[in-house]
């Protein structure tokens, strides 16, 4: 029988669109350096207010990967 092991992260991401890009920007930094992503949970969203005049959505992600097992 094959085993697997996961190890999860968080990670912060933003955008001044919306919550569900900011979590695909987490996403897809994340990808720039780990391999196998399996699993992005929305832990919290925020929204940053900047001096007033704009606002950026945060989401807060967990994210697993799958560490190679044989």
């Amino acid at each position: 029988m094959s085993e697997s092991v996961y190890k999860i992260i968080e990670m912060v991401g933003s955008s001044p669109v919306s919550w569900e890009e900011a979590a695909q920007n987490a996403i897809k930094s994340a990808g720039l350096s780990l391999r196998d992503l399996r699993v992005a949970e929305v832990k919290t969203m925020d929204i940053v207010i900047e001096d007033g005049k704009g606002i950026v959505y945060r989401s807060k992600i967990k994210l697993s990967f799958k560490i190679v097992s044989e």
